[in-house]
């Protein structure tokens, strides 16, 4: 009797032994960016089909966001009024600033 109670305690401490595998992450473990990346690329590629859907999903996933011409006129002019108020400083830059960028 004494012994088949040691088999079953041993067999019941192996069987936790493997079952608390430390490498495995835990079951509520958050995604890592590139997990998360895929997912969002993947709902943003529903519809697209064959090469398009290639095209779309490496252009999404190399992580350069696409940039609409508006935007990029926007950081333009950006750049262009910071390297004129480059000496300014205080309420004098906020000014320029702003009537620089609402400028059309």
């Amino acid at each position: 009797m004494n012994k088949l109670l040691a088999l079953i305690v041993s067999s019941v401490f192996a069987t936790c032994a493997f079952a608390a595998d430390p490498a495995a992450p835990a079951a509520g473990a958050g995604k890592t960016a590139q997990q998360t990346k895929m997912t969002t690329c993947n709902k943003e590629a529903t519809g697209k089909k064959g090469d398009e859907r290639k095209a779309f999903m490496k252009e999404c996933l190399s992580g350069e966001p696409k940039v609409s011409p508006a935007q990029q006129a926007q950081r333009d002019k950006m750049k262009a009024c910071n390297a004129e108020a480059s000496a300014m400083k205080g309420e004098e830059r906020k000014k320029f600033m702003k009537t620089c960028l609402s400028k059309k």
